[in-house]
């Protein structure tokens, strides 16, 4: 059994969760300008998490607010480096106002899940990163054994391995949309591997408190989860995450830090 592990939610992107969930959570990814977020959002969610002692991190998406940043898009390599840069460097700024400081980077959305498989898509996010102020010291939060944990480690920078407790795994087909509205289909014929079924099909939640409590402590128990073809998947985690606009998320929030008090696992921030 794992003895400890951290808790973070995706927050500042317009579900209202915020203050219901921040005192569950450990580590809070606030939205900072590109699929979802503005000044006022990020600072409220910033003083939220100070006034819960939790750890502030960016929650850059691709800069599509209509999709919410769930559909990739083919955006030239600079031009993707920048909009990361400018996200993080945008939250980091209003958080050293108010005697904070941003401490990791989860992308979002269509940018994580194509940064799990894309080397290239992985370290163009990573470039985005390092480019920000105090980009080198951010940790990265990503899918273990992915394309975007294994180059951040690779150019030497901190990262934590996350899971999901409130998401099912599955193979899954990705639309890939360019920048000039054309689409096209991309196969991305994954085995249950860590590959989270997308929101549009029946299933894709785990919104019971009772299921995800029982997801969270396989992962920390048996280091890993039960897939939905009934295969386990092994994954080693050092962060777990409630995604804040998931269906009674403070509820299921409640019933996993419950879960693992009852499992004498300690929940607190990732330190590299």
């Amino acid at each position: 059994m794992r003895g400890s592990v951290d808790l973070n939610s995706d927050l500042g992107e317009g579900a209202g969760t915020e203050a219901a969930l921040m005192p569950l959570i450990t580590s809070a990814n606030i939205a900072c300008g590109g699929h979802a977020g503005n000044d006022n959002t990020m600072r409220a969610a910033i003083e939220l998490a100070m006034k819960n002692g939790v750890v502030v991190g960016a929650h850059p998406g691709y800069p599509d607010r209509e999709r919410f940043g769930r559909v990739p898009l083919e955006m030239d390599p600079r031009e993707l480096i920048e909009a990361v840069r400018r996200q993080i460097d945008a939250i980091a700024g209003i958080a050293s106002r108010l005697g904070a400081r941003v401490a990791h980077v989860k992308a979002h959305g269509a940018l994580y899940n194509q940064a799990e498989r894309d080397p290239a898509v992985a370290r163009n996010i990573l470039f985005g990163i390092q480019a920000a102020t105090g980009g080198h010291e951010l940790v990265v939060f990503a899918p273990p054994d992915s394309a975007m944990y294994a180059e951040a480690k690779a150019m030497g920078m901190k990262a934590a391995r996350e899971g999901f407790i409130d998401r099912a795994h599955v193979e899954v087909r990705v639309d890939v949309e360019h920048r000039d509205g054309s689409a096209r289909r991309r196969d991305r014929a994954y085995e249950p591997d860590g590959t989270l079924r997308p929101r549009t099909i029946a299933g894709a939640l785990v919104t019971d408190p009772a299921a995800a409590a029982a997801q969270a402590l396989a992962f920390l128990r048996d280091g890993g989860v039960t897939t939905t073809d009934g295969s386990f998947l092994k994954l080693e985690v050092d962060t777990l995450c409630i995604h804040g606009d998931t269906p009674g998320a403070a509820e299921i929030a409640l019933a996993v830090r419950e879960a693992l008090r009852s499992a004498k696992a300690k929940v607190a921030p990732f330190r590299a």
